[in-house]
């Protein structure tokens, strides 16, 4: 029955929709839609789908990723694969889902700080920057990501790579976002 629901989860991330009943008979190699809906009924009491009327939905639950411990960072260490708990990428990464948006990174000015050109960084809009924040921000008219620093009314904005220079605003600043996390695949 896992196999199955494995299967069902496969088909979920590849469509972005959960399969008709034929469908999950096909996957599964059922012979009567009467063993799907039993395996819908099992993933119902389970939470990773609900009944939307007569359309079935998929839950949060189906979408999210399995905790299966730690690594150590540091000196080797035996590792233990245990389910600690699951969780979605959403539920880590963004906390405030209608102000959150993703951007693409583009140059090298922050480099240093671990963004690369083509990372992901998600933003959330309308949260203050504090100092030290890296910072979305419309200077002069255009566009940058940069650290944030304010000391007294002197605001700078600064790279986190040598080769370039450190931006004080002279006529216009809006911070329109902070950086929250940042995504790359390897």
């Amino acid at each position: 029955m896992n196999t199955h629901i494995t299967t069902i989860k496969d088909f979920y991330f590849k469509h972005n929709r959960l399969p008709s009943y034929r469908e999950i008979c096909t996957l599964c190699k059922y012979k009567s839609t009467r063993s799907a809906k039993l395996l819908i009924d099992k993933m119902e009491d389970t939470g990773l789908v609900e009944r939307d009327g007569k359309k079935i939905v998929a839950t949060e639950l189906l979408g999210s990723l399995p905790v299966l411990g730690r690594v150590e960072a540091g000196f080797p260490a035996p590792a233990q694969e245990e389910l600690l708990d699951t969780m979605t990428i959403d539920d880590y990464l963004v906390p405030n889902k209608s102000a959150t948006y993703i951007l693409e990174v583009s140059g090298e000015s922050m480099i240093d700080a671990g963004l690369l050109p083509g990372d992901l960084v998600l933003v959330e809009r309308g949260k203050p920057a504090k100092n030290g924040d890296i910072v979305i921000a419309e200077v002069d008219g255009k566009w940058t990501m940069k650290y944030f620093f304010q000391k007294n009314s002197r605001v700078s904005l600064e790279p986190a790579n040598k080769n370039f220079r450190t931006i004080y605003p002279t006529q216009e600043l809006k911070i329109s976002a902070v950086v929250i996390s940042t995504m790359r695949k390897y």
